[in-house]
């Protein structure tokens, strides 16, 4: 078994005050205060900033420091568009194994995540283990890899938006999709992203 560490240990509670938004958008976290209210060397403190930049939670600028992540409309674009060549080319090793008819053994366990979607808790997290699992799905460990990495800033992004999710119509959304997906593949992915980044925006432009 790994130990934590005190970097470890300060990242998790750094990252749980971040997506619940008792850190709002643009905070700035000082390194030796941080330190100094958690009885840390700034070594440790760096540590686990740097990993949550890393995890692009934070932002590190020059003169600026360290900050809680801002959302442009650009940001979230731009996210959507690597979330989507990532699925795309997960679908595209899914159909160019098992063609138009995915077996029991990929086709159940999304299935199964689908339903959670309605009936498996908070909704961004499911939603976000829907595609996740759809991506790890093609068995390609960098690329599953690479998309994990953008769970936490989208989960970011959606927490700061407070954006409801009807649970219900993002159940059958899916239904669908994991249909068109094994039909069309690629493009069924940019279409569904392209939607959902344009639900995002304008949900935003509204706020």
């Amino acid at each position: 078994m790994t130990r934590s560490t005190g970097a470890d240990r300060l990242a998790d509670e750094l990252r749980d005050r971040v997506l619940s938004g008792v850190l709002a958008p643009g905070t700035p976290l000082r390194e030796e205060l941080i330190a100094a209210e958690q009885g840390l060397s700034r070594h440790t403190v760096r540590r686990a900033l740097e990993r949550l930049v890393a995890e692009r939670l934070l932002v590190s600028e020059p003169f600026r420091g360290v900050r809680v992540t801002s959302f442009s409309d650009d940001d979230v674009t731009a996210l959507q568009q690597l979330r989507g060549a990532l699925e795309s080319e997960a679908v595209r090793l899914l159909r160019a194994e098992h063609a138009e008819a995915w077996p029991a053994d990929v086709l159940d366990p999304l299935r199964a995540a689908v339903r959670r979607l309605e009936h498996g808790g908070p909704v961004e997290e499911s939603h976000a283990a829907f595609h996740r699992l759809l991506v790890s799905s093609a068995g390609s460990a960098r690329i599953t890899e690479a998309y994990e990495r953008l769970d936490a800033e989208m989960l970011l992004f959606l927490r700061q938006l407070r954006f409801h999710y009807d649970p219900h119509t993002l159940c059958v959304e899916h239904d669908a999709y994991l249909a068109d997906v094994q039909l069309r593949g690629e493009p069924a992915v940019r279409e569904h992203l392209a939607h959902a980044t344009t639900v995002l925006l304008r949900a935003r432009a509204t706020r």
